[in-house]
């Protein structure tokens, strides 16, 4: 079958177009995206503006029109933080589905974990044993633990690198006390749950996923995308440690330069970084193997494990 899934993201609107079936690996048939930076369109009163939801209506619009075109049998449509969080959530959704007909459903956070560790198990197997997974958002920042395929713990935090972008990082290049204010916030929060994670033993595997984290990797010395998703790439704690101080003393236009940044996310590096930072070392992770496949995948393996 020809499936597509729609990802309302709180950095980008993304449809995926795979050929799945049941017991087989999906393999993507085309790719449809827009960055629509809702996390970074939040008004004081906690509501996505206007323009932002006009975005959102055009763009679902041509990914529908890009999904009938790929001959995709239905659409599996969701939204995550940015939407998630808005103070005018409902209001959103019942307008997308009235100039669209496409009804997001809204994903929690502990679904996010817990959807991108089934494409992580999927993706690595049992041999990885006890996995540990993490992925930064644009609006959020996941964390799941298990040896099954659907984790033991699975926490959310409001750490997304758009979201902290906005609220922490006025200006392109952040100031020492701005560095250093987000670095304190981000951590504090990492440790009221970090208990939780390590119960059990932390993970035998550590691996991250999404474009923070492949953005990361890439700047710190991984693979490039074009080897294909089969090269092994990690991102190592001294690494990420020895660049990000850099990172952050260049304008959005520098980091747009390094390998694997790109200009729409370049803003958001440096929050990325210091999330990352924070959890590997609250964690105890000395590297992070990298996953190509993360939420939208674990949405089409429940999907089709539902068949």
């Amino acid at each position: 079958m020809r499936q597509a899934v729609l990802d309302i993201g709180s950095n980008t609107g993304h449809l995926l177009v795979v050929d799945a079936h049941r017991g087989a690996a999906p393999l993507p048939a085309s790719s449809f995206k827009a960055p629509l930076r809702l996390a970074e369109h939040i008004n004081k009163d906690g509501a996505l503006v206007d323009k932002s939801i006009d975005d959102l209506v055009d763009f679902v619009k041509g990914a529908l029109t890009e999904a009938e075109d790929q001959g995709c049998e239905s659409v599996l449509a969701f939204a995550t933080s940015a939407i998630r969080d808005a103070s005018n959530a409902d209001d959103v959704i019942e307008l997308v589905k009235a100039k669209t007909g496409v009804e997001l459903e809204i994903l929690s956070g502990e679904d996010e974990a817990r959807l991108t560790f089934l494409a992580v198990r999927r993706w690595f197997g049992w041999s990885s044993g006890r996995l540990l997974v993490l992925d930064i958002g644009g609006g959020s920042l996941e964390i799941a633990a298990g040896s099954d395929e659907r984790p033991d713990v699975a926490v959310s935090y409001e750490l997304g690198a758009g979201r902290l972008t906005r609220g922490w990082f006025p200006d392109d290049v952040p100031t020492d006390k701005q560095y250093r204010g987000l670095r304190k916030h981000v951590r504090a929060e990492i440790a009221r749950q970090v208990g939780s994670l390590l119960r059990h033993g932390g993970g035998d595997h550590a691996v991250a996923t999404s474009k923070t984290f492949r953005s990361l990797a890439r700047m710190c010395g991984a693979a490039p995308s074009g080897e294909g998703p089969l090269v092994r790439r990690e991102l190592k704690s001294a690494d990420l440690k020895h660049w990000l101080p850099k990172v952050a003393e260049m304008t959005s236009d520098a980091r747009a330069g390094l390998p694997g940044v790109s200009s729409a996310r370049a803003h958001q590096l440096v929050a990325g970084g210091i999330v990352a930072e924070a959890a590997m070392d609250l964690l105890g992770i000395d590297s992070l193997e990298i996953c190509p496949w993360a939420l939208r995948e674990g949405v089409i393996l429940e999907r089709l494990d539902a068949l």
